[in-house]
């Protein structure tokens, strides 16, 4: 993406390299079942039945299981009104990669989600954060509300009137501004992305705690090798993409790339801790991803801690 941007017939050519490069492989990996990804199903109980194979372990219903000393699973109503929002940090920093930038992943990304939904008759919509939230998009559905997402999501922001321009805020990324402004759009229970590098001033830790307390969020966090190597180069004038600031540093020095790799790991814990207190999953989505790949990958690895977890539940109701 970089600086250029799309109009509404390259939103369509995205939409179908991604269905030919990227949806067709997933669909024979996954065989159509992205309940490891998507909400999937309803909180309404429908009905109780005797378990079977390919039932899925995390419905046994454990009570009812002991009682009777047969397994029995909960069968729930689909949620066919499902909707989603995309929450897309697209600050400097998205514009930074090593192969592709952080906001080209991100629009692939949220067309792939959004298309995945839509063709099931679900409902997406969209917030974009650059320097502050410029552009939103209400929910809707079909396709020529997807194309009209993804051109929005990928237009250049409005330059400001020039006394605006002297009170916008300057310095880095105010990510929680982005999830307070989705709190209000959000009426009823909804799949929530936000899609973030998470290089942000303090701050967003709450939000995002208060958005899961409701909704079924997943943090995809955007993720480059350059965030963390810093190559034996000599002195490099090295800039921060949030702020604009610039030094020059000797990468040369050992002593440097040292502390370097220790701030790179107090960051790396301090963000996941935080990622997980907000109690939230996180997909790790690098710049050198195959899209397709990292995400059969993350729905395999969902798909496996359940099942432990599930395994788990069905040994202490057991003992």
């Amino acid at each position: 993406m970089n600086s250029a941007t799309l109009n509404l017939p390259d939103a369509e050519r995205l939409l179908l390299r991604l269905e030919w490069r990227v949806l067709r492989r997933l669909d024979g990996a996954l065989h159509g079942d992205y309940r490891g990804l998507l909400l999937g199903v309803g909180d309404d109980l429908a009905d109780l039945r005797e378990y079977q194979t390919h039932d899925d372990v995390r419905h046994i219903d454990w009570n009812v299981t002991a009682r009777l000393q047969t397994p029995y699973v909960r069968e729930y109503h689909e949620d066919r009104d499902l909707t989603a929002w995309f929450l897309v940090d697209l600050s400097p920093s998205s514009d930074i990669g090593a192969r592709a930038s952080r906001g080209a992943v991100a629009l692939d990304f949220v067309a792939l989600m959004a298309r995945l939904l839509t063709r099931r008759g679900n409902r997406v919509g969209a917030l974009r954060y650059r320097r502050h939230v410029d552009a939103v998009v209400p929910a809707g559905s079909g396709r020529r509300h997807l194309l009209r997402l993804v051109h929005t999501l990928s237009q250049p922001t409005a330059a400001p009137a020039k006394k605006a321009k002297a009170t916008a805020p300057v310095g880095g990324t105010r990510l929680h501004e982005l999830l307070d402004a989705a709190h209000p759009l959000l009426k009823r229970r909804a799949q929530v992305f936000v899609i973030s590098d998470f290089l942000s001033e303090p701050g967003w830790e709450r939000p995002l705690a208060r958005l899961a307390q409701r909704h079924e969020v997943l943090a995809v966090r955007l993720t480059d090798p350059l965030d963390d190597e810093v190559p034996d180069l000599g002195l490099v004038l090295m800039g921060d993409a949030e702020s604009g600031e610039q030094i020059v540093v000797d990468t040369h020095d050992r002593g440097f790339r040292v502390r370097h790799a220790k701030a790179v790991e107090r960051r790396e814990q301090a963000l996941q801790e935080a990622l997980a207190s907000a109690g939230v999953d996180t997909f790790e989505l690098s710049t050198e991803d195959d899209l397709a790949e990292a995400l059969t990958h993350f729905v395999q690895l969902r798909r496996r801690v359940a099942q432990r977890r599930g395994g788990a539940a069905g040994a202490g109701a057991a003992s």
